[in-house]
């Protein structure tokens, strides 16, 4: 299926959070940009994220203390936050992640009934 056919995925906040997380904890340190291609390159192109989606996120994660943000130059040279997963962002993560799979089998199961 090509792009152009799929439907692009709305990502409500806390989940964006969550995968932001997930994210830093794989890869180790990366700035918006590299955040943003990876998760495009995971979903197959069926998440979007812009500028105004994911700054946000990066920095409401930053004051809560689930990531620390170190200002680096990039490889084309170009100055860049780097953000990286705190102590406490992994801690988030796992609570976070046993919360989500908590809900989404909820919703699964819901889906799944008879009418």
């Amino acid at each position: 299926m090509s792009s152009e056919g799929k439907s692009r995925i709305q990502v409500l906040q806390g989940t964006l959070d969550l995968i932001v997380l997930r994210t830093l904890r794989s890869m180790g340190p990366q700035h918006a940009y590299g955040i943003a291609s990876r998760l495009e390159q995971v979903s197959e192109d069926l998440l979007k994220l812009n500028q105004g989606t994911l700054y946000p996120a990066l920095v409401r994660l930053e004051q809560q203390g689930w990531i620390k943000g170190k200002w680096d130059t990039t490889e084309n040279g170009r100055e860049a936050k780097y953000y990286a997963i705190t102590k406490a962002g992994m801690k988030a993560l796992e609570e976070e992640t046993q919360r989500w799979r908590q809900l989404s089998g909820l919703v699964e199961k819901l889906l799944s009934e008879e009418s």
